[in-house]
């Protein structure tokens, strides 16, 4: 299995909107961050977690030709807005895409979307079919794939466990009966937005303690705000076994 880190921005992205703080202004290309994606490659399958504003950008960076899934972890814009862009795989596949999310989250597509689900739909508009889930187990082409809950403040969210890796964005909160569907992974990627506590985000220190309980192999941070500090700086301070995640980042899990 490859995992590559498509985005580890929060979302309003690094560097923000006229933001002249030190991290919006750094060169370093680890500073720079899209809003939080991760593309899966296992088993001949190419499967995305979320498709926000950048999810173009993220695509012709991934160089990947075709698409097997994309899972939803919420409704929120930074995690959605790009789902139009999957028409350049119907064109190029001919065939559709298989969006999976909860009945809430597909709502709230359709809402958005309602051009690409319309009764009389106009040619070249994107074909996407919604496939209802929940948090139980569920299968993407015969690849297991088990939702994990979590909440956003009060918003309930699913994070996604894949074989040994796991991936939970936007949380503050995993509820206690949902550690045991977390307990042996391997490889881990999580929300840590901070250092200052947040309504609806873990901060660092949040993080580092839900991975001390979990205990992978290897753990990175992800949805990181520019107000966390340089990647250079701030990646010192972690414990063995974790690092700032950074757009681009490959790695491989056997």
């Amino acid at each position: 299995m490859t995992i590559t880190i498509l985005g580890s921005g929060t979302s309003l992205g690094v560097p923000m909107i006229a933001c002249k703080c030190i991290v919006c202004r750094s060169t370093n290309p680890k500073d720079k961050r899209l809003r939080s994606s991760v593309l899966i490659q296992t088993a001949g399958k190419n499967i995305v977690i979320d498709a926000g504003p950048d999810f173009r950008q993220q695509m012709l960076a991934s160089g990947i030709s075709h698409l097997d899934a994309i899972l939803i972890t919420h409704a929120h814009k930074d995690h959605t807005a790009g789902l139009d862009d999957v028409r350049a795989f119907n064109w190029i596949n001919n065939t559709h895409a298989n969006v999976y999310a909860e009945a809430s989250v597909i709502e709230s597509i359709k809402q958005e979307f309602a051009y690409a689900f319309s009764e009389s739909k106009y040619p070249g508009l994107p074909e996407i079919v919604l496939n209802n889930i929940d948090n139980k187990p569920f299968i993407v082409d015969s690849l297991p794939v088990v939702p994990i809950r979590v909440m956003h403040h009060r918003l309930p969210v699913l994070g996604f466990r894949i074989g040994d890796f796991s991936y939970i964005t936007d949380a503050n909160h995993i509820p206690e009966g949902e550690y045991e569907k977390l307990y042996g992974t391997k490889l881990l990627v999580i929300d840590g937005l901070r250092y200052e506590p947040h309504i609806s985000h873990f901060t660092l220190q949040q993080a580092l303690e839900v991975i001390d309980r979990i205990n992978p192999e290897r753990a990175y941070i992800t949805h990181i705000s520019h107000q966390l500090g340089l990647h250079s700086e701030v990646n010192k301070t972690l414990p063995p076994g974790v690092e700032l995640a950074f757009d681009g980042l490959r790695l491989e899990l056997i």
